[in-house]
Formats: C-alpha cells, structure tokens, sequence
C-alpha cells in the first residue's frame, strides 16, 4: 500500500491527517510512539520539542498496567529493560506511615482465596481472632517475594509486576521506537500557539526559530505550564491541595552501593515523604513536602541525611499544585501527562495516566470534526479514573494514626471526600472492600493499605463461622504453606535480572 496516498485518502473523508505532540518527555514520546506504531499507516505524527527545556523525569516507578502499553506496540520486556536500567517491582513498602517505627507493604496481585460471599480477608480476620493467621501478606505471592527477594518470569504467570525505571532513558528507547514507525521530530520551543478565530481550536504551533507546525488534533505535552491546554485554551483547574497538602518535591540522584530491592519505598516523615527507587545501576530518591510545615532547605537536609551513595546530580526541587484540569480534552487539544493535572506519586500512577490518556484517546479518535460526544465521553471517564486514584492516595493520610506533627494532625482531621468516607466506614464496620468496575485499584489494594495503616474491621462475614476452627486452620495453612513453596522456588530477583534484562554499564 502507498503510504502517502492513503494519507491523502483520509483528509478526502474528514479524518484527522496530522496530530502533532507539544513536549517531549514520558508523556511525548509515549504518545508519539503509540499514534505512529497503531495508526501511523493513515495520520502524520509530528513532536515538537526543545533540547532547551529539561524535563521533570522523575517518575521512575511503576504498576503492572504497564504491560497493556507494551503489548499494544509490541515491546519486548527484557530489551525494554536492559535499554532502561530497569529492575522489577512487586510493591511499595510504607515506612511510617501507619505510625512512626510501623511499617507494611502494598504489593501487587492477589489476596488467599474468598467465596462467593466473602473475599480472604474475612477469613483471615477470624483466622487472627484465633491465633491461626499470621501476617496478611504471608497470602499473598508477590507480597511474599517481595520480603524475600524473589522474582522470575516464567510461563503461565500472571504478570503482577512493574519496573523501575530510568525515565530519561525510557524517553529515548520511546522516540527511537517511534522514529523507527515514521513519527517526526521537531527540535525548537513554541513562542506562540495559533488560535481558529472562528472557533478558537487551535490551528497552528509557532515555534522561535520561524518555523510553523499546522495540525488537526494537539496533544499538550509541555508539563505543569500547560502551554496548550491552559495557556491558549483557558481550560481551567480544580485544586486539591486541601485533600492532599504536599505542594513541593525535591529529586536527587544516587550511586547505587547496596543490592537493588525488588519493590519501592516511601518513608514518611514529619512533614511529607521520602522515596527510594532501585534500579540496576543508581538510587532515585526524593523528597515530597508540605511547604507550609517545611523549608525547602530543610527539606533539602533532610533528604540528603537520609541517603546513601555518591550523589549523581544536583537536588533539584520542583513546585506543584495537586489538582486536575477541569477538561483533559479541550477543542481539539487534549492534555495528557502533568499538562493534564497532578497527583503525587505515592502509588506511582503517573506513567499510568499517561498510558489511560493515549490508549482512550486511540479509542475516541475523532475526525476532523472533533465531535463533542467523543471528548465528553473521553473527560468523564478520565474524570472516574483520576478521581479513584486521587481517593486511593488521599487514604494513605486520612487513616493513620501519627499526631506527631501538625502537618499528620491535619491530614488524620481533614475532611475527605464522601465517596472515600463511605469505603472506608465500610471497610471498618464489616470488613468489606468497595469495588467498582473500571476503578484501578483492586480489593487487595484497598485491603492492604487500609489494614497497613491501623484500621482493623470490627466484624467478618458470618458466612465464616460455616467453618469449624480446623477447616478455617487447614484452610489458611494450605494457602500459606503454597505460596511460600512457589516464592521458594523462585530465584533472587538479581540473579534473574542479570540473566534476563541485564543493562549495558553507562
């Protein structure tokens, strides 16, 4: 088939010819590299981006989602990892959060074994109750490996892991993958964005150096300054901070001097929290902080007191508001990745959204007409999706019991929203988790974070008590005794990684 010919085809029909991408980036360059693998064949991609503008870079961790990207354009995992200096994540461990010295894990796949009544963890609760359960996570495979450092990819497995990654080095392997598939690159910064006087989509990106970059649909790219979406378009912003009050971070890169864990940290302090994210080859840490409880070189402090190694780069601190753009999808523009909205990176969702946005706005593909179905079809379910990752990371605060500091007696008070209100009552009063379809995170994950941070059920199902105390022992016993005989079996997770997805030295 000509290729060009068909391009010109589609512009006869009122099909879209040209998306053009502003920003690099994660978020840019994952979406150029989905748009020219899955419908290059018929629409012109073009990025535009600026060496001048260094990007945040600072989402290096993961979930399992990741593997829906990579299957959709066809990555092979260990070339992605060795290209990265990737290692695999099976969780967060959270490091006093529940209370100062009172740790527990989030890790990814599934709880036991529930009935058609009941999950696991009624069970267990009674298990407890009777001295015949031990810790949640003993039922749970990659909770389990995760303490044990245990990891491999074999077949048949569901694949409940994620990476760490390099996210520079991710944006690179991305723009060579999309390059390869016909996506164009565009090197110069945007002085001005051009504007349909009739309707006011955008017609048209001027960059500095002359040069005019005409489209049908746009993708703003460019971060927290939203070039596109707020700048041109005026969308508008919906402030979260009084749920999440953490408005500052700072990123430092470490040499690498003890032995990769397969999962990441997050450590709470007084006034926010610290992460640490393993990859083969160097630490990524940080600092996320409530700028009213903390100086920023207090912050600062604090973080490099609290690391190892040699650092690899300056601190570099980055100012931010949570919140959401009142529209993703604006006229023919659509936000994706920080342009789109922010939340910070507990659960590390960032790449997440970014995915979601690219792969829904595959679906909802418009034709030159943008039809408005598509992009309010498109904004309310990004509008569920981030409002239940927002709920799910607001959580992590509300229920602790840390009053140590007033950054913590303000998060353990605050009002949070009814819909988090009533899962958590719930969960509290009878030990069941609240799911809907189409929300990301699954009862485990309610379950063990809600648990992790001290808030026990006061009952379980009475379906339960069907068991005599020795079928409930036999039954937590063979789950446990299974999971911990398949985690045995498996190898340390570095000695896996360098076999499987080994990175080149730098």
């Amino acid at each position: 088939m000509n290729t060009q010919s068909t391009k010109n085809n589609t512009a006869k029909t009122g099909a879209i010819n040209n998306v053009v991408i502003a920003g690099g980036g994660t978020a840019g360059w994952m979406a150029a590299a989905a748009f020219a693998k899955l419908v290059g064949k018929n629409i012109n991609v073009t990025l535009v981006e600026s060496d001048q503008i260094p990007t945040v870079g600072v989402g290096e961790a993961t979930i399992p989602t990741l593997h829906i990207f990579h299957d959709l354009l066809k990555i092979k995992e260990s070339e992605f990892m060795a290209a990265t200096n990737a290692s695999f994540k099976l969780g967060i461990s959270f490091e006093n959060w529940r209370d100062q010295n009172k740790d527990y894990i989030h890790s990814f796949g599934y709880l036991g074994q529930g009935c058609w009544a009941a999950g696991f963890q009624h069970f267990w609760l009674k298990g407890q109750q009777q001295n015949i359960a031990s810790e949640i996570g003993d039922y749970c495979p990659e909770h389990l490996a995760c303490r044990k450092q245990k990891f491999a990819v074999v077949s048949n497995q569901d694949r409940n892991h994620a990476f760490h990654l390099d996210a520079g080095l991710y944006a690179k392997f991305l723009r060579q993958f999309a390059e390869q598939h016909g996506a164009t690159r565009i090197e110069g910064k945007i002085e001005q964005v051009n504007l349909e006087p009739q309707n006011g989509f955008i017609e048209s990106l001027s960059l500095e150096n002359g040069k005019t970059v005409a489209g049908d649909l746009f993708i703003d790219c460019t971060g927290f300054v939203g070039l596109l979406i707020e700048k041109a378009l005026h969308t508008g912003y919906e402030d979260w901070s009084h749920w999440l009050p953490c408005d500052s971070a700072i990123a430092v890169q470490t040499e690498q001097v003890k032995p990769a864990l397969p999962y990441t940290r997050s450590i709470a302090h007084p006034f926010g929290w610290q992460w640490k994210i393993p990859l083969q080859n160097r630490m990524g840490n940080g600092m996320v902080f409530c700028s009213k409880h903390v100086s920023d070189e207090e912050a600062k402090a604090t973080l490099l007191g609290n690391i190892e190694g040699k650092l690899l780069n300056e601190p570099k601190i980055i100012k931010y508001r949570t919140g959401t753009r009142r529209k993703h999808w604006n006229k023919n523009c659509v936000a994706v990745g920080l342009s789109s909205g922010f939340l910070e990176p507990l659960e590390s969702t960032s790449i997440h959204l970014i995915q979601q946005s690219i792969i829904r706005l595959l679906q909802h593909l418009p034709s030159k007409a943008m039809e408005q179905s598509l992009a309010d079809d498109f904004n309310a379910k990004m509008r569920f999706e981030i409002d239940n990752i927002r709920d799910f990371i607001v959580m992590h605060y509300k229920v602790t019991e840390r009053t140590d500091s007033a950054f913590w007696r303000y998060c353990k008070t605050m009002p949070i929203p009814q819909g988090l209100k009533s899962r958590i009552d719930l969960f509290e009063e009878s030990a069941q988790a609240f799911k809907t379809d189409g929300e990301l995170f699954g009862e485990t994950s309610w379950i063990q974070v809600m648990i992790g941070q001290g808030l026990m059920p006061q009952s379980y199902h009475p379906i339960v008590d069907n068991m005599s105390d020795q079928e409930l022992k036999n039954f937590l016993d063979t789950i446990k005794n299974s999971i911990a005989k398949r985690v045995d079996s498996l190898p340390h997770h570095l000695d896996f990684i360098r076999q499987y997805c080994l990175a080149k030295p730098m």
